[in-house]
């Protein structure tokens, strides 16, 4: 029985420890909230910055980047396989249309030229001496066919003289026979040449024809490579700024391969690129707004790339204006892409206050006192933040971080 009350005298005294515990815990908590309510956190104008919402219109934007590059680039290439000898501009320096960039060694080529030149001369040589003999070819032939011609008279002679003879009684009629057989073999002989002289003209047509298609192919390979040449005087084709040329005098230079860029730097574009995960909200003719500093360019998109590389989407901006004095070449930028706009919203300046959600915990200052409010975002960007409810036209909103006074529904503004 013993046992049994010290249980129960040991219950009693860890029910009442804790019922003290407890206790003493709300009075600590009562305490607390009693002294916020009497003693509310406070914070001096310097620590925050506000923003007045006001009425006026709303882009909502999407980030991208871009980069600033010259509207005309053109890329000068060797026209011929050379050796580079010297680069007369260096990069930085403004042409004009004509100036000499670079020159190349060009023995090579001229050396190709010459040699063609030797061949196209042998050809023509070849094709006169073609129709020479062709012509008197087709002359002894004819000749043969003239004198047939004068056989055959012969032979009709001694086929009528052959029946004269035979009707006088002087002749046989087996000498008939064999005048008239000996002329029908002539006219066939003469029939076989006529055909032959008919082939031998096609035939000189065909070899004539297929010389001359040899020698215009070989001028025509004489005239690409003289112009090749031409073209290898390495010129600016108009007026701009060298932005590269290569340097490295000395070096083999294949057909094709770049020499030098020159850019027109009165006028830019730029090249974009976003996420492909906005994909499906990009198109032509979207609106874009081009940060530099503090300034902003607008233009749109005039081409989006249809191939998705390393998840990146790349698109073309035609600037609308194109000479802006803040434009340089390779300038890397902050791009904003349009995707909707509203008009006469309530919006108010962006700040880190806003974290991206629709709901929104903001102070609004009200006389000496901040006050913690919900507010309800819609579109935003870089500059503004649309307030679809929670804050008026005219209210004046802390627009700075205020995480550190999140539980916090006042704060006493210091004077």
């Amino acid at each position: 029985m013993d046992i049994i009350i010290e249980e129960e005298v040991s219950a009693k005294k860890r029910k009442k420890t804790i019922i003290l515990v407890f206790i003493v815990l709300v009075l600590i908590i009562s305490s607390v909230l009693i002294l916020r309510s009497f003693f509310k956190p406070a914070i001096d104008p310097a620590e925050f910055v506000t923003a007045k919402a006001a009425v006026g219109n709303i882009e909502n934007t999407i980030n991208a980047t871009g980069e600033v590059l010259p509207e005309f680039e053109e890329i000068l290439t060797s026209p011929i396989n050379a050796a580079l000898r010297n680069v007369i501009m260096d990069a930085g320096t403004k042409v004009k249309a004509g100036q000499s960039i670079l020159t190349l060694d060009k023995s090579a080529a001229q050396t190709d030229v010459d040699k063609l030149k030797f061949q196209i001369e042998s050809k023509e040589n070849e094709i006169r001496k073609l129709k020479l003999d062709l012509t008197k070819t087709f002359y002894d032939i004819n000749s043969n066919n003239n004198i047939k011609q004068l056989r055959i008279s012969n032979l009709k002679d001694a086929v009528s003289s052959a029946k004269r003879l035979f009707k006088a009684g002087g002749g046989t009629k087996e000498e008939i026979d064999q005048a008239e057989l000996n002329l029908k073999v002539a006219e066939l002989e003469k029939q076989q040449l006529e055909n032959e002289i008919k082939n031998k003209q096609q035939t000189m047509k065909i070899e004539i024809r297929e010389a001359e298609i040899a020698l215009a192919i070989q001028r025509n390979e004489q005239a690409a490579l003289t112009r090749k040449l031409d073209l290898a005087n390495i010129v600016a084709t108009r007026d701009g700024v060298v932005t590269w040329v290569n340097k490295n005098i000395g070096a083999s230079i294949k057909e094709g391969e770049s020499l030098a860029r020159i850019a027109d730097l009165s006028s830019y574009k730029l090249a974009g690129s976003i996420s492909d995960n906005f994909l499906d909200q990009i198109h032509n003719n979207m609106v874009a707004i081009i940060k530099i500093n503090d300034s902003q360019l607008r233009g749109s998109i005039v081409n989006v790339s249809p191939s998705v590389n390393n998840a990146i989407v790349s698109f073309d901006i035609k600037l609308d204006e194109k000479n802006n004095k803040l434009l340089r070449p390779n300038m890397k930028v902050d791009v904003f892409l349009i995707t909707e706009t509203r008009n006469q919203v309530v919006r108010i300046e962006n700040g880190p206050a806003f974290k991206g959600s629709n709901l929104q915990e903001v102070f609004v200052i009200k006389g000496d006192k901040a006050e913690r409010r919900t507010v309800k975002t819609g579109l935003s960007n870089f500059d503004y933040i649309e307030i679809l409810s929670g804050i008026k036209a005219g209210e004046t909103v802390i627009t700075s971080d205020m995480s550190n006074y999140l539980h916090t529904k006042e704060i006493v503004i210091n004077k």
